[in-house]
């Protein structure tokens, strides 16, 4: 499956934006859908996991409260809503696939991932 993430962009602290993450060429259901992030200088980071069902959704502790995870398999899409955003969310947002029909969700560690997106730009002025 091929992955394209979008909706990144410049917010001030505070603010909230959405990222979504189109697949094709590929059965969409058949993958656990996760975000990952890369700021400048560090390891690229788990954000947020979803089953391929959308039942189960895990989180970065720094980001559950202000970060939703949800997908549409009838659209192949999966999205991240952000709000409260804060400037040490700035970074490169990366979406990700493993095919997983399992009970539970994958493991957090990139290396899990088989399929990934090109990413998209986040920057949380303060």
């Amino acid at each position: 499956v091929q992955l394209q993430a979008f909706g990144g962009g410049l917010v001030q602290a505070g603010g909230s934006l959405r990222l979504s993450c189109a697949a094709s060429g590929g059965t969409f259901s058949s993958y656990a859908m996760a975000w990952f992030r890369q700021a400048t200088g560090k390891e690229r980071e788990f954000v947020a996991v979803i089953s391929w069902n959308g039942g189960s959704t895990n989180y970065l502790d720094s980001t559950k409260g202000r970060f939703t995870i949800s997908r549409d398999n009838r659209k192949n899409t999966m999205y991240l809503q952000m709000k409260s955003l804060k400037p040490e969310d700035t970074a490169v947002y990366y979406c990700a696939a493993v095919r997983w029909t399992d009970y539970g969700l994958p493991s957090p560690y990139p290396q899990w991932y088989t399929n990934w997106g090109q990413g998209t730009q986040v920057t949380v002025s303060s």
